[in-house]
């Protein structure tokens, strides 16, 4: 019997207890009440801030929000036993949602399943059983909201977006969870006031540390669902209308070849689209949830954002380097070598080390990455990383750049022409093509797309 059908016989259901609502004058949190019956019990919870004069007393749309993003946590406590039943005692899902919520899991633990060998089946991965409060609309009123909330990461792209969307005149707030010093400074360098962030404090269990160590399974969830059903929470709290993301065509691209594995499937744009439906149909609140960059790929973004070189000394989307204060660049993961690698063809080798605090294009332990990157390994690393495409399209034209100059090629560039990978002839045309190109799958409302198209034109 494999590990996954042994947790699954041993903890055959998994409970959905409750929720509890605390609310303060400036802050509401809240508590969510898991159970694996019999094995552990887990109280994970969030403080979100809110404005004084707001009051969310008796508000049913908050309770379904609240309700919601219980919903979007427990995955991450319930693939430790994987249990076949779902048992959830304070709401009721119709059996459309109780679908919606299986594609999220079976879809957004591709990466999971694949990573500890599991041949999981999306119809009987798990059964969903609800009960008690109704939580469909029912007529409540709906509110509206004006401005936007732009989830802020720390990274190239969420910088992009802010600088974008502000400077054309947008009234935007920020948005992060659990501080982080890299978001405070883009916030700064966006040249946005303090008290335009707003900050959430997701407070995790710890315990579920003590499972895996003790066998039970572990591996990757689909955070990004997570961040939209809190930050719709925060958009609502706060009276915004627009929920801005800034995910990009390229998290459309398989991370393993010919499989649903998708290492970014909530950052997709077919989650995107199902959690925009999700929202009209099941939440009511009005607010629109969109991501402003998805026309884009990560090659464009790049050579946008390089533009605003404010940015360059601040950004940080190491996820290594994020449990470090303040945040670095780690340097030693694939995720810092591909924002390394798409940047290559717009910065300089001493502007990269300048950068990233060291040389990753030198180091041969990059090597393994690099190829993964390049598209010449099974998959792509499981990180949040651009297509193969671009990947190659960036190395070839750095690799070019620095022929051209007569500069010697780095440790990584040299493998690349020695392998026989960089291929110049056609390279101008697909970087035009590339740089023109608008991906036609995306929510942007028309003063949005407005925006991004402008900006492409002065920029590309």
């Amino acid at each position: 019997m494999s590990r996954f059908d042994e947790l699954r016989s041993k903890a055959p259901e998994f409970i959905y207890r409750s929720f509890t609502i605390d609310e303060e004058p400036e802050s509401v949190k809240i508590t969510f009440d898991f159970s694996i019956s019999g094995i552990a019990d887990f109280r994970p919870g969030w403080t979100f801030p809110k404005p004084a004069d707001v009051s969310i007393a008796g508000d049913r749309v908050f309770r379904r929000l609240a309700f919601s993003l219980g919903m979007a946590e427990v995955v991450s406590y319930w693939k430790a036993a994987c249990s076949p039943v779902m048992r959830i005692e304070c709401g009721k899902l119709s059996p459309q949602q109780c679908e919606w919520w299986k594609k999220l899991w079976y879809l957004g633990l591709g990466e999971f399943f694949y990573v500890n060998g599991i041949k999981a089946d999306r119809e009987s991965l798990v059964r969903i059983i609800s009960e008690g409060e109704n939580m469909l609309p029912s007529g409540e009123p709906v509110r509206e909201p004006e401005g936007c909330l732009v989830p802020i990461g720390g990274g190239k792209d969420s910088a992009l977006t802010i600088e974008t969307l502000t400077s054309a005149g947008m009234a935007c707030r920020c948005y992060c969870i659990n501080d982080r010093a890299s978001v405070r400074a883009t916030v700064k360098a966006a040249g946005l006031p303090e008290d335009a962030l707003i900050t959430a404090k997701r407070h995790f269990d710890r315990s579920l540390i003590e499972l895996n160590k003790a066998g039970y399974l572990n591996g990757h969830t689909p955070f990004s669902s997570v961040v939209a059903f809190s930050a719709e929470i925060t958009a609502y709290l706060y009276g915004l209308k627009y929920i801005v993301l800034s995910n990009e065509s390229s998290a459309n691209e398989s991370t393993v070849a010919g499989q649903d594995v998708n290492h970014q499937y909530s950052k997709s744009f077919e989650f995107e689209s199902d959690f925009h439906s999700y929202e009209k149909e099941f939440l009511g609140t009005g607010i629109y949830y969109f991501s402003f960059l998805r026309p884009l790929a990560e090659f464009q973004i790049a050579k946008m954002f390089v533009s605003h070189r404010k940015y360059l000394p601040v950004f940080r989307s190491c996820n290594l380097g994020s449990k470090v204060s303040p945040d670095i660049w780690c340097g030693e993961c694939p995720k810092c070598l591909f924002v390394c690698l798409i940047l290559s063809p717009f910065l300089s080798d001493a502007e990269l080390v300048e950068v990233f605090g060291r040389d990753m294009l030198n180091d041969e332990a990059m090597l393994g990455y690099f190829r993964e990157l390049a598209g010449r390994s099974d998959h792509k690393p499981f990180e949040c990383v651009g297509s193969i495409d671009e990947v190659n399209l960036a190395v070839s034209l750095a690799v070019r750049s620095r022929m051209e100059k007569g500069t010697e090629l780095p440790l990584l560039f040299k493998e690349y022409v020695s392998q026989g990978w960089y291929q110049p002839e056609g390279l101008d045309e697909k970087d035009r093509i590339c740089c023109a190109s608008f991906d036609g799958q995306n929510l942007l409302p028309e003063d949005f797309r407005d925006i991004l198209t402008k900006e492409m034109e002065r920029l590309l």
